[in-house]
């Protein structure tokens, strides 16, 4: 029987392992820590969402430069298998407003639980606290607590995730023994220097605004935190970002200039700033901290410069606070199946590929997708390679 070995038991990597084991190559998956799927558990404590339903041209616009190597992966698996391959774990899912998709039960854990019963009956055997060290005489060596392990197999997917989220064990300490491009945050929150006065708001949403930078706009929400800025409105233009570009901020995105002038021009003789603020537009404390924050000292003429509020920050959050990271093995050094052009039966998948995409349901369906393809990919080269023997 043909011999496979996964690296990683993350998304990407259960899945390549899932895709040889159903073809007939008996698996063993090795996981550094002492339990698999953490990262995916951690996505499901805000609801794990699964992957964004929309028309397969905008999903794949979203991988921007990577999206021509991406294709046939996203087109073998894309948010219609994601869902499909969900609900044959028996979870149930539905598509929120903004088209991302969710399990019903909003959390990771049965899926897990379900997917992992499903690796168990196609024979995959899963070793924890095995941690990768290089290569062997053409086999991968492992540091375990029972000694140093060698496994020879006949092919190998390397699934060892990215740089951020280290404690989850994606810390991006195998890069030195491959040719990548330089890790970067990704989906990463902004840092940003504080008054005193805003500390009673840290933790408020800023709900319903438009955020800009680079030349690239986000409608969403995002949080104060003691940190800076965070959440899906920022890290949907942290690319923008993390290059250092001007931010502003559509505090009133559903107004435009002329009618929130003359909103603010009907204002109550004795009425404060903030009430006034709060009776003519609505704006709720939160908004009015960053309005005060960053727009002091306040012009006559509000309306310009709450529709483009500029917030002054001092460059994106450390790189393991980020949701994931851009880098990694470089696609030139890869073959059209995602085996290593000079390391023959090894393939590679998930964030440990030089790729990034925004939340919102991307980064697991890519990360399925190309577990998928390494992983039939690797079965393939198995059974080609045993024949040739023969």
């Amino acid at each position: 029987m043909a011999t496979g070995l996964v690296i990683g038991g993350g998304p990407a990597g259960l899945m390549a392992a899932e895709a040889m084991a159903s073809a007939g190559v008996s698996v063993i998956v090795a996981e550094a820590k002492p339990s698999v799927g953490r990262k995916l558990l951690m996505a499901g404590k805000s609801g794990l969402n699964l992957t964004k339903d929309e028309a397969a041209g905008d999903f794949l616009a979203a991988f921007e430069e990577a999206a021509p190597v991406l294709a046939p992966m996203l087109a073998a698996f894309g948010p219609a298998e994601a869902r499909a391959w969900a609900e044959g774990l028996g979870q149930e899912v539905f598509t929120g407003s903004t088209g991302r998709v969710f399990p019903k039960v909003m959390k990771a854990s049965p899926l897990l639980r379900a997917w992992m019963a499903r690796l168990d009956g196609l024979g995959v055997t899963v070793r924890t606290r095995w941690r990768w060290t290089g290569w062997r005489d053409g086999a991968a060596v492992f540091a375990t607590p029972e000694g140093e392990q060698v496994v020879a197999a006949d092919v190998t997917v390397l699934a060892m995730g990215g740089a951020s989220w280290a404690r989850l064990g994606s810390d991006g300490g195998w890069a030195g023994q491959f040719d990548t491009a330089p890790f970067l945050a990704a989906n990463v929150g902004i840092a940003v220097n504080w008054s005193e006065r805003m500390a009673e708001q840290f933790g408020a949403p800023v709900k319903a605004v438009a955020l800009s930078a680079g030349g690239r706009m986000s409608r969403g929400e995002c949080v104060i935190t003691a940190r800076g800025l965070e959440g899906a409105g920022v890290y949907a233009i942290s690319r923008a970002l993390r290059d250092g570009a001007p931010l502003t901020v559509d505090l009133m995105p559903d107004l435009t200039v002329e009618r929130l002038r003359e909103k603010l021009g009907r204002r109550r003789r004795g009425d404060s700033l903030s009430s006034h603020l709060r009776r003519a537009v609505r704006l709720d404390p939160a908004k009015r901290s960053l309005l005060m924050e960053f727009g002091r000292p306040l012009p006559e003429d509000l309306a310009p410069l709450m529709k483009a509020l500029p917030v002054r920050y001092a460059g994106v959050l450390p790189m393991d606070q980020a949701i994931s990271t851009a880098g990694g093995l470089r696609f030139a050094g890869l073959d059209a199946q995602l085996m290593l052009r000079d390391r023959p039966g090894v393939f590679a998948a998930g964030e440990m590929l030089d790729w990034e995409a925004p939340t919102g349901g991307y980064l697991l369906t890519a990360c399925l997708a190309t577990g998928l393809w390494a992983g039939r990919a690797a079965a393939g080269y198995a059974f080609s390679e045993s024949t040739a023997r023969l």
